[in-house]
């Protein structure tokens, strides 16, 4: 159901803003603000509380690392982050604030649409395209310092390491659990624990922290 999800566009480009709405509103998603920079976007995600914002990371004045950590930080929406393909870095900061998707900017809007959905619902969206870089770069010490994982943290257990092979695969918590003939909430608790364990703030930064770690 679709009528219920509310949007936050962040972009500097007022094109593809409009392109946005209409992808998002087209499918019956309700488009409730929009922002050209990243201030405005912690002001308007404050004021307007979205389901999910839809966050550019290269902008004018604040960025979209630093306002998708302050939203996240404040617990004021979900961040689904549109990226390009040479913005490797900037999606490693977005990683680390805490976003939960991850779409790039040439998305169709059936895609676009079902990754909004997923994510207004507490599950995170990986696009195997950017995936497939990023964790790449951060196996070879790019990004995310090993050093954040506690050298003594709480071993996962076999079925907490079965979600997490399922996280580092894209995998939604509906796949999770079809393919572990599990339920859904059952698997929502298992990824809780699984982030809590690896002191991760999102299934994006969980799977940067056990590139390369044996864990």
């Amino acid at each position: 159901m679709t009528a219920g999800t509310t949007v936050l566009v962040a972009d500097d480009h007022a094109a593809i803003r409009a392109g946005l709405r209409i992808m998002l509103e087209s499918h019956g998603v309700r488009v409730v603000g929009e922002a050209a920079d990243g201030d405005v976007a912690v002001r308007n995600a404050a004021a307007l509380r979205p389901d999910v914002v839809l966050m550019d990371l290269r902008m004018p004045g604040r960025d979209g690392v630093s306002a998708t950590r302050e939203i996240v930080e404040r617990e004021l929406s979900d961040v689904l982050v549109l990226t390009s393909f040479d913005e490797d870095e900037l999606v490693f900061g977005a990683i680390e604030a805490g976003a939960v998707g991850f779409l790039l900017k040439t998305v169709d809007a059936g895609t676009l649409v079902q990754a909004v959905l997923a994510v207004a619902s507490g599950e995170g969206v990986l696009d195997p395209r950017v995936t497939r870089r990023a964790l790449a770069a951060v196996a070879r010490g790019a990004a995310v310092d090993p050093a954040e994982v506690p050298a003594d943290q709480p071993a996962l257990t076999s079925r907490e390491q079965e979600v997490l092979d399922g996280i580092l695969r894209g995998w939604s918590n509906a796949e999770l659990a079809r393919r572990l003939s599990i339920s859904v909430p059952t698997v929502k608790t298992h990824v809780s624990n699984v982030l809590a364990k690896l002191g991760a703030r999102s299934r994006s930064h969980a799977a940067a922290l056990t590139q390369g770690r044996d864990v």
